[in-house]
């Protein structure tokens, strides 16, 4: 139940939009086009999400969260994932002191990257298993143990995690349970001919465009409070309950059931629900719409279902499985 009126939501939705405006603008000033993509990364932010961004080399994926941080005034961190990179190189780790005045030693913790607002995890499938569960408490608990200890992160807490999806040699897949974690599966394509001539215009001048921070940690919060006031109707819980339980085989129908080996879960559907209330409270409407739903379908489940063989074989693609998906399922009212 709401604890603030819609008209009062409504104004505070409407106050908050002219920080957003203003972020926008400040990330255009360096990212050329890929609306669609920054959209979905504010999405991410605004539903107190994480995002894994995969592309290939070149279509500036680092360069959109570090252009994100800089358009804010949150705290940001950058770790390179590489084979040789330890647990204790992202969480921190105890390190002994000696106090000169009594002579005593002591252990003192030093606080890792992960310590921050933003974490840019870059390349994280270049990094073993070991390595990438180091981030799944922080991910799900926005806090970390070390040494038995537990310690709170930074709010707001995002990850933004980078792979390359056609380089395989010598990359560790991740689990599947360290992709639950994702809100979003964003990818990223190739530009248009226009934006990349843009890009081009843009880059190779003298001095490049650089944003201004536009909002804070206190404003970020309150944003993250607001999207969780946008209303959804009964009819759109049971439709979102329908399309997640579609993707698991016992629960498929047709095609479905041939196509995927291991569907979604509960967490699946809820973070669907948030997505899409993010995406809601970014277009100034206080209710999700069936648009809402069906336009974060894909990038919400794309990295939560599991083809099966006879997919694989007959050449058919995570995208076709979920098209059929939202064919399959009756939408709401359409009975």
């Amino acid at each position: 139940m709401h604890t603030i009126s819609p008209d009062k939501i409504a104004q505070m939705i409407e106050q908050q939009h002219a920080a957003l405006d203003t972020l926008r603008g400040e990330i255009g000033k360096v990212i050329v086009g890929q609306q669609a993509v920054v959209e979905q990364m504010l999405v991410c932010l605004l539903a107190r999400g994480h995002a894994l961004l995969e592309g290939v080399p070149g279509l500036g994926k680092t360069l959109l969260v570090k252009t994100l941080a800089d358009a804010s005034s949150l705290t940001f961190k950058r770790v390179q994932f590489t084979p040789d990179l330890m647990p204790g190189d992202i969480l921190g780790s105890e390190i002994l002191e000696e106090d000169h005045t009594t002579g005593k030693r002591f252990f003192k913790f030093q606080p890792g990257p992960i310590f921050t607002n933003i974490l840019l995890a870059d390349e994280i499938n270049r990094t073993p298993p070991k390595t990438q569960a180091a981030l799944l408490e922080s991910m799900q608990e926005y806090a970390v143990t070390v040494a038995g200890d537990t310690m709170a992160l930074p709010r707001p807490y995002f990850v933004l995690a980078t792979q390359n999806p056609i380089e395989q040699a010598g990359t560790y897949p991740l689990p599947e349970a360290q992709l639950d974690r994702f809100l979003l599966n964003i990818h990223i394509d190739y530009p248009a001919e226009s934006d990349e001539v843009a890009i081009l215009r843009a880059t190779t001048g003298a001095a490049g465009a650089q944003p201004q921070p536009c909002l804070d940690a206190e404003q970020l919060l309150a944003m993250q409070d607001l999207v969780r006031e946008v209303s959804v109707s009964d009819g759109l819980y049971h439709y979102v309950t329908q399309l997640v339980r579609a993707t698991r085989p016992d629960h498929g129908e047709g095609n479905l059931a041939q196509w995927i080996k291991w569907g979604a879960g509960p967490r699946a559907g809820q973070a669907l629900i948030l997505a899409a209330k993010a995406r809601a409270f970014l277009q100034r409407r206080l209710a999700v719409t069936r648009a809402d739903i069906q336009a974060l379908l894909l990038p919400v489940l794309r990295h939560r279902v599991l083809l099966s063989f006879h997919a694989q074989a007959d050449g058919i693609g995570v995208e076709q499985v979920l098209q059929e998906l939202l064919r399959t399922v009756p939408e709401p009212g359409s009975d």
